[in-house]
């Protein structure tokens, strides 16, 4: 079926973060909400029927997942990214995040080091500093608004012997999908280190522009003994409100220490809307993520038109993977406080601060494109017409 990604969907009554925790994180709630990595379309249709289905049965209790559940999750694998995952090394999760903090707990101690890549993801210095451990980074190179890994100092940081290595697969937000060479090199140089690498690959499903996404734990035998990936299709199908993802380990006996983990809270079961949600988005979701993702492209190359020939002054990336846009605002001349209070109060616009993703950086603010088009119209207009009435 033919799905409307230009449909305005109302969420003022969708309890959605986006939108009602504007105040709280902008100030005001007079703000375009184009921040918070969830999307303003409705979801698949065989998603919807399943959970209608669902919630007709009016019993809602405790809830097991068969082996269908899983089994969707290894045949998409296999047929998408030409992974063969085992079974009975995939163990169930609330949420990536929740994931990579319980990891950084059962797998390294107090005061040890935690090797990430800047900039990323907010939570990964969260997840880390919560436990008292130390982040240590190795910052992408960037290029004319392409970023690669900088291997010698990735090395030079492996040389200090950080406990485990979060590896953001692909990136957010600059939105590379790292491929063979790169993968092999990581993990090449993991291996000789002999550090544990931990795989966030819940974007691996939004990759643009025919890229291809490889999984660390597939680059090798020797790789997938030294990974666990962390993954979800939440991201992918829009379904983060329901709380369900996949975590893949190298082996029974480091499962083991995760699961037990969670068992100690009771959390070992699914909430019972994403049971079937999950595994109607993998056996059902593809046509629906085959448009999305066209619509995506389109809006991004919309960004990248309107910007070179309006905006001049901001450079947005064009990411190889996910919906989300890292844009380059340094020829504003405005340091990162200036530059956020700029976004909110003359352009309108709730975005991401790019010094979160990397606290050295500066002049980077990340935009979420997963809205209707018009959305997008709107908010470019309101900020070149902020940009234009800036003295530089």
């Amino acid at each position: 079926m033919k799905y409307n990604f230009n449909e305005i969907v109302d969420r003022s009554n969708n309890f959605a973060a986006k939108f009602d925790e504007r105040e709280k994180k902008f100030g005001t709630s007079d703000v375009i909400p184009l921040w918070i990595a969830d999307m303003d379309f409705k979801v698949a249709k065989p998603i919807k029927d399943a959970i209608m289905k669902r919630a007709e049965q009016e019993i809602f209790g405790y809830t097991s997942r068969p082996n269908s559940y899983y089994e969707a999750f290894c045949d998409w694998q296999k047929t998408r990214n030409n992974w063969i995952v085992n079974k009975d090394l995939i163990s169930f999760s609330l949420g990536v995040v929740p994931s990579l903090s319980v990891i950084i707990r059962e797998f390294s101690d107090e005061n040890d080091k935690i090797l990430i890549q800047t900039p990323v993801y907010p939570e990964f210095y969260d997840v880390i500093e919560s436990w008292d451990r130390v982040v240590i980074e190795n910052q992408l190179s960037e290029s004319d608004g392409i970023y690669s890994i900088d291997f010698q100092d990735f090395e030079e940081k492996l040389k200090q012997h950080p406990k485990l290595f979060i590896f953001c697969s692909p990136h957010n937000p600059v939105g590379r999908v790292w491929n063979q060479k790169e993968l092999q090199r990581i993990t090449d140089l993991c291996l000789q280190y002999n550090v544990m690498i931990i795989s966030d690959e819940i974007h691996s499903d939004l990759v643009l522009w025919n890229n291809k996404h490889i999984p660390t734990a597939s680059i090798s035998k020797e790789a997938s003994q030294k990974t666990i990936t962390c993954t979800s299709c939440t991201k992918t199908f829009n379904l983060a409100g329901l709380q369900a993802s996949f975590v893949i380990f190298p082996n029974d006996e480091v499962k083991e220490v995760f699961d037990t983990f969670w068992k100690s809270l009771d959390i070992h079961r699914n909430n019972c809307f994403s049971l079937v949600a999950v595994e109607a988005a993998y056996r059902q979701g593809q046509e629906w993520l085959e448009q999305l993702i066209s619509y995506i492209e389109d809006n991004i190359d919309f960004i990248g038109t309107y910007c070179r020939k309006y905006i001049p002054k901001i450079k947005p990336s064009r990411p190889e993977s996910t919906y989300l846009v890292w844009l380059d605002c340094r020829e504003l001349e405005l340091e990162n406080d200036e530059l956020s209070k700029f976004m909110i109060k003359q352009a309108g616009l709730g975005l991401n601060s790019g010094n979160d993703f990397c606290r050295s950086l500066s002049g980077f603010m990340r935009l979420n494109v997963a809205c209707p088009r018009t959305i997008l119209e709107k908010s470019m207009i309101q900020l070149e017409k902020a940009v234009n009435s800036l003295k530089l």
